[in-house]
């Protein structure tokens, strides 16, 4: 963990402190898709899955295990749990009968920008405060950093995950004769 940021960070920032600001925001903004999927009746990854969806446009599951780095597996029932939801549909590709689309359904898209409303309004605020050139700084910055991530998650991804708890040997000392 950071140490806490001081008022002297404020005037002239770091690489860290800006580090602190995005976790920051990163926590804040998760907290938020959390709260929001709770009054839509999702579950965090469905969220996630769906706002895929949405951006990318329709995709194969296959395609939207890699896009959100979940085992194809998982992704079968968070889509089996979107579709009964209502939140997505599921139709042939016409070039490739052999292969499903899954493409968000437009009639909910109300129901999710009522819910993100209140901070999009927000964003708008915050962002009529700066000029076109710094706005253009900050989305490249964004951008930079999302992609940015994209790679670290890839890079994790290659990595073998570390076994449950339930499976961890025990650090208490055994019996010995």
């Amino acid at each position: 963990m950071d140490a806490p940021a001081t008022p002297a960070d404020a005037d002239d920032p770091s690489p860290p402190d800006i580090g602190r600001a995005l976790r920051s925001a990163g926590l804040r903004l998760a907290q938020l898709n959390r709260r929001i999927g709770v009054a839509l009746g999702l579950r965090d990854v469905d969220m996630d899955c769906f706002e895929l969806i949405t951006r990318l446009g329709p995709m194969t599951p296959g395609g939207l295990a890699r896009a959100a780095s979940l085992h194809p597996a998982t992704v079968t029932g968070i889509l089996d749990r979107l579709e009964r939801a209502g939140w997505v549909g599921r139709t042939r590709d016409p070039a490739d009968r052999r292969l499903v689309r899954i493409q968000a359904l437009p009639e909910r898209y109300t129901e999710v920008f009522t819910l993100f409303a209140g901070m999009n309004d927000a964003v708008e605020r915050i962002c009529s405060g700066y000029r076109d050139d710094d706005l253009r700084l900050i989305a490249d910055f964004l951008q930079r950093v999302a992609e940015a991530g994209r790679v670290a998650v890839a890079a994790l991804a290659e990595r073998p995950a570390a076994p449950r708890p339930a499976e961890r040997p025990t650090d208490r000392p055994t019996a010995s004769a």
